[in-house]
């Protein structure tokens, strides 16, 4: 039997981070089954999927070493214990409009969508109904202050262990602090054939152009509006 956690480390861009931190995991005999990293604009972010062999692991220990290694080097490191075998965990940020929030509902109830939700994010109250009769979470956050909320979204966020992110509707624009901590791990709904009709009213812009046919887009969510890696497009005629 072997133990599993995911390993986040956050912070300003310096040498050496890596090797410290995988140098601590060998010590406590790791073995690190995955290891992402990116530097953006002088920021340093890494995830590490790491296994145990039960007998040989020591959670206090681990503890210990990297919140001693956090203070040391400067940065923010996180860590979790996960299960493999269980489904994907993912939160949903939402506004106002129902329809993505009942589409997901709908195929998670019926096993289409193989997927689990830890969590419901809105910035207003109008879809909390819906989320709680569901026995889903719903957490309220004002979007007023944008970096306070995002602060109160990380939170939440690492609270409920989540493995990525779904924007189902939500009408905010995320910010590249945000964003960046996620990489490939944030999905927006676009109704639009991306990279036609980014931004605001794609369905009024695609009228207007008097395009023939329309559609939707899951991408993950970039630096940059609606740009991201396309995930999966689905089309349809627009009748005169």
């Amino acid at each position: 039997m072997s133990r599993y956690a995911t390993i986040t480390v956050i912070g300003r861009d310096k040498t050496g981070v890596v090797a410290r931190v995988t140098n601590l995991l060998f010590d406590t005999r790791a073995n690190i089954e995955a290891l992402e990293e990116q530097v953006t604009r002088g920021q340093f972010s890494m995830t590490i999927q790491a296994s145990w062999k039960a007998a040989s692991f020591n959670e206090k220990a681990l503890g210990q070493g990297l919140r001693a290694l956090g203070r040391e080097l400067g940065m923010e490191i996180k860590w979790w214990f996960t299960d493999p075998k269980r489904p994907q965990r993912m939160a949903l940020m939402v506004t106002k409009e129902p329809h993505c929030l009942d589409a997901i509902l709908a195929a998670v109830k019926s096993s289409k969508l193989k997927a689990d939700i830890g969590c419901v994010i809105g910035n207003h109250r109008d879809l909390q109904a819906r989320a709680e009769k569901s026995g889903l979470p719903f957490h309220h956050v004002s979007w007023a202050n944008r970096a306070k909320a995002e602060e109160k979204v990380l939170k939440i966020l690492e609270k409920a262990e989540v493995d990525f992110v779904v924007l189902a509707r939500f009408m905010k624009i995320l910010s590249p602090n945000f964003v960046w901590r996620f990489k490939n791990k944030i999905i927006n709904i676009h109704p639009s054939l991306l990279p036609s009709f980014p931004g605001p009213q794609p369905y009024r812009q695609a009228y207007e152009h008097g395009v023939k046919i329309a559609g939707v887009t899951a991408h993950f969510v970039s630096m940059h509006l609606d740009e991201g890696p396309i995930i999966a497009q689905e089309s349809f005629r627009i009748k005169p």
